[in-house]
């Protein structure tokens, strides 16, 4: 469920997106609504109260959900500052690649690497299999980070779809292949235990 709230920001980002542009008048003011910009502002506003709330409710929030609040503040205002979507482009590589840095990171600052820090309360693997799917994360960051800037900057017209719709695919086929991985190196009983 907690994975779900933190794509309301960009489902709100996507359908404001996709709006034909046209002028709303609120409290005298006219306003656009529709298209890349005013769907920048919903995200920046979206995630402030999605992440808010949490904050409020959990009285912190996960190192990786600053991280994106902070890009998406970041890349946000200067795509509304200068008006220009390069900045928002920028965004999900960027963010992919500092998640990338942080995992290979953990290989050589701590006991143990991120991605057992973040499931060892669930699953025992042996430190070998930990390390080799951390580096697996590594990988998987690197090449959606890579991915999303080649198609932002390369094809315009669908980047947006990419980011909401091939990320999230390429998230889902990613764990199912992790899932996999983890099936054949959890001890037996621990295995069985997942399946009733």
């Amino acid at each position: 469920m907690k994975q779900l709230i933190d794509f309301i920001p960009l489902i709100l980002f996507f359908i404001t997106y996709k709006l034909d542009p046209r002028s709303l008048e609120f409290a005298g003011y006219a306003f656009e609504f529709g298209g890349i910009y005013s769907a920048t502002a919903v995200l920046i506003g979206s995630s402030l109260v999605v992440y808010g709330a949490l904050f409020i409710k959990q009285r912190h929030l996960e190192k990786g959900q600053w991280l994106t609040l902070l890009a998406c503040l970041l890349f946000g205002s200067l795509t509304l500052l200068f008006h220009s979507e390069t900045f928002l482009k920028w965004k999900a590589p960027v963010v992919n690649w500092l998640f990338a840095a942080a995992f290979l990171g953990s290989h050589v600052i701590g006991d143990k690497v991120l991605i057992q820090r973040m499931l060892e309360h669930a699953i025992s693997l042996p430190a070998q299999v930990w390390k080799r799917l951390n580096l697996a994360w590594v990988g998987f960051f690197l090449f959606t980070g890579t991915a999303n800037l080649v198609v932002a900057f390369t094809f315009h017209d669908i980047w947006v779809d990419f980011k909401v719709f091939g990320s999230l695919g390429l998230t889902l086929l990613f764990m199912v292949a992790q899932g996999i991985y983890l099936s054949r190196h959890m001890p037996q009983e621990e295995a069985n235990a997942t399946k009733e």
